[in-house]
């Protein structure tokens, strides 16, 4: 069986607030809500088109978590949405906390990127295709 990417998961100090900006932001669908053996709160998401579920959760019980970092770093440093306008959806999610970090960015293929900072210090790619 071929490999696929499952989710992304993100925490987050209150799960539902930033699942509810991604559904504003990216149209993403709350699937399910509920507080898991774990002791976090747990929030399945699902992208519109149904290509790619976001888990978004809090810490566990006992578990302290450390700060996000929206600048490039090592590790998993973002994940992308497509974007059929980039410059419109940069000033709509500025509208909506998330500041642009980077770009536009033009591409040698003609494609166009930018990064914005999502709720939680998270690094977000915007890419617009050729």
């Amino acid at each position: 069986m071929p490999f696929r990417i499952n989710h992304i998961h993100l925490k987050s100090p209150d799960p539902k607030k930033t699942a509810d900006w991604y559904v504003q932001a990216f149209n993403l669908k709350i699937n399910s809500d509920e507080t898991r053996v774990f002791g976090d709160r747990f929030l399945r998401c699902q992208s519109e088109d149904g290509g790619m579920s976001v888990n978004i959760s809090g810490p566990r019980t006992g578990e302290t978590l450390g700060p996000g970092d929206a600048n490039p770093h090592h590790g998993l440093e973002h994940f992308g949405f497509d974007t059929a306008d980039i410059e419109t959806d940069i000033e709509r999610l500025g509208r909506l906390g998330a500041p642009l970090l980077e770009g536009p960015i033009d591409q040698p293929n003609g494609a166009r990127i930018a990064f914005i900072k999502a709720p939680d210090d998270v690094r977000v790619e915007l890419i617009q295709a050729p």
